[in-house]
């Protein structure tokens, strides 16, 4: 793991194509090392997750290629690599874990839920709390260690939404992705795999609920 974050380290300082190109066959080795991380990692979450399934690296893995088009930073090469395992794949729009690693900022943690998702999936996941919202509250106590994206959410209870309900604060949620802060130390000790799998099982129930919600949506459609 050294070697990835050492790796990420310098092209953060020097993100360019002469660089990258120079360096060309070191980025193939830390990203073969990364390779073996994120399928250790599929290979983990398999265990407590059976939603996923037949997935393979360009399923749950990122390109080191920046999309430039639409935007002022021009740098081509992103300095921090994510694995995101869920069902159907990364671009499935449903719930998962995720790892990132972003050491030029010291950033490193540990995610699992479902990030922005559409508003029809938001709005069926409200439902769900309306309906279910114990069920839901004892799933996020179930990893309370995590934190909510709160400073993203609505200031009131949504039109439509009982604000009197006992769970109905979740209702403010915009997104429901649950992270945990790691160290550095953390990363690059041998248990980190280990220690980040035991972490984000006690999360699979919190993302069986927003899966289904998900599911509900898409069987509508």
């Amino acid at each position: 793991m050294k070697l990835i974050l050492d790796f990420l380290t310098r092209l953060a300082e020097n993100n360019n194509k002469p660089w990258f190109d120079e360096h060309k066959a070191e980025y193939l080795d830390v990203k073969q090392r990364f390779d073996e991380f994120a399928l250790r990692f599929l290979h983990g979450v398999e265990q407590f997750d059976p939603r996923v399934k037949n997935l393979g690296l360009k399923d749950i893995t990122y390109r080191i290629y920046r999309d430039v088009r639409f935007t002022d930073d021009k740098r081509p090469y992103k300095w921090h690599m994510g694995v995101y395992v869920c069902p159907r794949g990364k671009k499935s729009g449903m719930a998962g874990y995720y790892i990132h690693l972003e050491p030029s900022t010291d950033t490193f943690f540990i995610c699992s839920g479902l990030y922005n998702p559409t508003k029809e999936v938001v709005a069926s996941i409200r439902e769900d709390i309306m309906l279910n919202g114990g069920a839901f509250h004892e799933a996020l106590q179930g990893c309370a260690d995590f934190q909510l994206p709160w400073d993203t959410a609505l200031k009131k209870v949504p039109r439509g939404f009982d604000g009197e309900e006992e769970y109905s604060q979740y209702l403010r949620l915009k997104s429901y992705e649950i992270y945990k802060p790691v160290t550095r130390r953390e990363v690059l000790s041998k248990a980190f795999l280990d220690h980040a799998l035991a972490v984000l099982r006690r999360t699979q129930p919190y993302n069986e609920i927003l899966n289904r919600a998900f599911d509900f949506v898409n069987e509508a459609d």
